[in-house]
Order: C-alpha cells, then sequence, then structure tokens
C-alpha cells in the first residue's frame, strides 16, 4: 500500500465513523443508562453482542462469565491487534446515573470505550479497508476491571466459577488472548483544563487484603468485659497503618486504603466478627512486597492488643502499566491528524499514575498501550464525574485507533512486526498465571 493509497483509506475509515457518530454515541449511552458491576453486566453484554452481531461478527460469548470477543479478519496473514472496551460500572449510589436498586454508575467512563470500540469495528468492516488489512483484529470486551466487590468475587472463586478477580486477569488465564499480539484501548479522563489526549506513562500496583476479625461476642452494657471487641481490633489496626505512613516513599508512589465492609451485626452487642477490606498500591509489585508486609504486621498488632484472632487473605491485584513506544508513536502520529499535535501530553516512562489497571497485567505479556483522552468533568470515581463531550469521547478514539491499525497492518503490518520484533514482555501467559497464583496466600494469627 502506497502512501497514497494508506491515505485514502484512512479517510475512507473517518467518514465511514463520521456516518456513524450518532449510532456510536447512542450506544455509549445506552450503556451509561444500563451500568452493572464487575462479572455481573449481563444488560451490557447483550447490548454490545447485538451490537457487533449486527456488524457481521461471529461473538464468542460467556467468557469469565461475561465477557466477549469477535474477529475481524484481513485479506492477508498478519498480526492481531486487539481493541478492548470495558463492560463494568463502580458503585456510587449518589451518581446522577446511579441504578437506584444496585448504586451501580458509571463513574469511570468505561462506557464510552464500548462506543469506540464500535466505530473502530464499523469502520474497519468496509470491505475495502478490510481487503488492505495484512492481519487481523480482534474485539474483545472484558468484564470486571473495577476491583471491587472483593468478597463477593472470591464466592466465585471458591464455588469455581472463576479464579482470578478481574476480566483481562481471567481472560488471560481461559485463553483468550492466546492468539493476541498487542492490544491498545483509550479510557476517559477528566483533565480539567489539560491536553485533550494523555499518552504513556504508567499506573500503579496493587494486592487486596481480605481481613477477618474473630472477637468473643457479649452484651454491650451488661457484659462488656466477657466480650472481645472485634471492630475494635480493626480500629486500632487502622490507626497502625496510618502510623506508617510518613516512612513510604513518595517515589514509589504509595497508596494504603480501606473500608470496613463489616463492621459487626447489633449495636447492643460486642462485635465478634468485623471483615476489613485493605488495599495497597505502588510502582511494582516487587515494591508493594515489604510495604504489604508492614501492613499485615498492622492488622496483626490490632488483634495482639484486643486479644483477638485475624485472617489475613491476600488477594492477587493488578500488575504496574508497561507501554509499548513503538505502538505509542504511531498512535500519537495518528492522534495528531484528529486533535492537532498541541492537543497532546506525551507522559514520561517514569511517571507513575496513583491508579491501577489490569492493563497492566495484560502488558506483562504483550505490547500494549492505554491512553486517557479528555472528555469528563469532575473527579475519577466520584458523584460527579460525568462525561459531556461525546465527540470526544467516543469518536476520536475510535477514529485514532482505527488509523493506527490500518498503518500497522499496511504494506505486510511492517509496522505490527517490528513492534512485536522490539517488544520483550515480562512473562509468558504461563507465567503470568503461574505468579498470580502465587499471590494468593492466607495466613491466621491467634495471639492467645
Amino acid at each position: 500500500m502506497t502512501i497514497t493509497e494508506e491515505s485514502e483509506t484512512r479517510a475512507l475509515a473517518f467518514r465511514t465513523i463520521d456516518a456513524a457518530t450518532h449510532d456510536l454515541i447512542s450506544a455509549a449511552k445506552s450503556v451509561y443508562a444500563t451500568p452493572e458491576t464487575g462479572f455481573n453486566e449481563y444488560k451490557t453484554a447483550a447490548f454490545v453482542q447485538e451490537q457487533l452481531q449486527a456488524l457481521g461478527f461471529v461473538v464468542e460469548t460467556g467468557i469469565a462469565r461475561t465477557g466477549m470477543k469477535a474477529v475481524l479478519r484481513g485479506s492477508q496473514p498478519g498480526p492481531t491487534i486487539a481493541v478492548i472496551a470495558e463492560l463494568d460500572a463502580l458503585r456510587v449510589p449518589s451518581h446522577p446515573g446511579a441504578d437506584p436498586e444496585t448504586g451501580a454508575a458509571h463513574a469511570c467512563g468505561h462506557h464510552a470505550q464500548i462506543g469506540s470500540l464500535l466505530g473502530v469495528a464499523t469502520a474497519l468492516s468496509t470491505p475495502k479497508i478490510k481487503n488492505s488489512l495484512h492481519g487481523n483484529v480482534a474485539f474483545i470486551i472484558t468484564p470486571a476491571e473495577e476491583f471491587i466487590e472483593i468478597q463477593n468475587r472470591l464466592a466465585l472463586k471458591n464455588a469455581g466459577e472463576l479464579e482470578f478477580l478481574s476480566g483481562k486477569q481471567e481472560m488471560i488465564r481461559l485463553g483468550t488472548f492466546y492468539d493476541i499480539d498487542m492490544a491498545m484501548m483509550v479510557h476517559t479522563s477528566a483533565g480539567n483544563g489539560s491536553p485533550a489526549l494523555s499518552v504513556g506513562g504508567s499506573t500503579n500496583a496493587h494486592v487486596s487484603h481480605q481481613v477477618r476479625y474473630i472477637g468473643k461476642s457479649a452484651h454491650a452494657g451488661g457484659a462488656p468485659d466477657q466480650g472481645i471487641n472485634a471492630l475494635q481490633a480493626a480500629m486500632l489496626a487502622n490507626s497502625a497503618i496510618n502510623a506508617q505512613r510518613e516512612t513510604f516513599r513518595e517515589s514509589d508512589v504509595v497508596r494504603v486504603h480501606g473500608i470496613i465492609s463489616n463492621g459487626g451485626s447489633s449495636v447492643n452487642a460486642i462485635p465478634s466478627e468485623v471483615l476489613y477490606e485493605g488495599r495497597v498500591r505502588a510502582k511494582s509489585v516487587e515494591v508493594i512486597a515489604p510495604i504489604a508486609e508492614r501492613i499485615v504486621r498492622c492488622y496483626r498488632a490490632g488483634a495482639l492488643a484486643m486479644g483477638a484472632s485475624v485472617e489475613v487473605q491476600s488477594v492477587a491485584g493488578y500488575h504496574a502499566l508497561r507501554q509499548d513506544p513503538i505502538l505509542q508513536n504511531i498512535f500519537v502520529a495518528n492522534a495528531e491528524l484528529i486533535l492537532g499535535r498541541d492537543s497532546i501530553d506525551i507522559v514520561p516512562d517514569s511517571q507513575t499514575n496513583g491508579g491501577s489497571t489490569d492493563m497492566g497485567d495484560l502488558s506483562m505479556i504483550m505490547p500494549v498501550i492505554h491512553p486517557y483522552i479528555n472528555s469528563a468533568s469532575g473527579v475519577g470515581h466520584g458523584n460527579d464525574y460525568i462525561v459531556n463531550d461525546y465527540d470526544r469521547a467516543v469518536v476520536a478514539p475510535a477514529k485514532i485507533m482505527t488509523a493506527t491499525i490500518i498503518e500497522m497492518l499496511a504494506n505486510g503490518a511492517q509496522k505490527a512486526t517490528e513492534t512485536l520484533d522490539k517488544s520483550n514482555p515480562p512473562m509468558t501467559a504461563d507465567e503470568y498465571v503461574s505468579v498470580q497464583r502465587g499471590r494468593f496466600t492466607t495466613e491466621v494469627y491467634n495471639p492467645s
């Protein structure tokens, strides 16, 4: 394909997406209107399946409960690039778009990803564009990126319905990515005046703790001395954690936070069982390890002080995000065509975002990019986080990803092949699964 032919193919793709703009934005808003939390996104998954089938795709469904996959095959063999979108919402009951029964709300903008993915699928399905591709494009829709409702997910794990607690983690284990060579997605953000697109940088890794304190129930008024207060044990542990904060190095981007998800059953009874859910984040799994051990000591300290016992279950969380430089550069070049160079912020690899994503896990086994498009107002995960520029949130990413794929898979997929030749993922998929399994541990501490 000559430069002129590639330019014409790209222009056709842009016209196709422009013609579908109303439908793409409508699809994103439909997902917004039916928010569901991770591994429960049955309505959302059914809607996305219908949209892909309407484009002529054969859709593999029920992957990791609600995930799905469809593949577009080019006219010539070559690498396979995945476009990823996430199905799930958060629990933010006070959000204006929250489900009144469940409290689920799209306070992170995943619904916009669905519209963008459908835009890429629409453009690349055009026969002229599809026939120009030396390789394939997989559309992978993943559940459960938000690492929440851990107790419920552990119940699914114990029932044998899943092993890992996020969508991409579980799909890696199930082999969904076995035929994928690289992947991309675009996430919304609330930049509050920053450039339209942020590309590069990393995210925090994390580990979660399910901490169960076991004390002894007694009448809170008549015989409190006969009880062992599990809630006080958890509160003392939380105070001990707070005392550790001055020891965290700023360069490690440490974040430690938690909630008491069960604080007792009755106000007039000494709480005999309390569940604390904690999380430790830092810039890598390796950095987390010694910090997490300090936090576990705090859990033990609360139990020791009150004479309670404590069970600490460590749950394998996310890895830090590694963004591929070649894929990123090609993406940026195509983004300039849509947004202009002054609207793009290139973030250095050394800069770590305090949040986390399971795209980091995928980046352990293949080249990926995970840019952010500034299209919302408010604070991420807050009740004021609203996507208010759908052209930027849905249409622009669809065009940029489509143009990037066309360039990557043109001319015998030369640039995709170069990307693969120069990439050096730290793990194979099998090694990743083994590492994740080793991050699940349980210990019981009984000071008596």
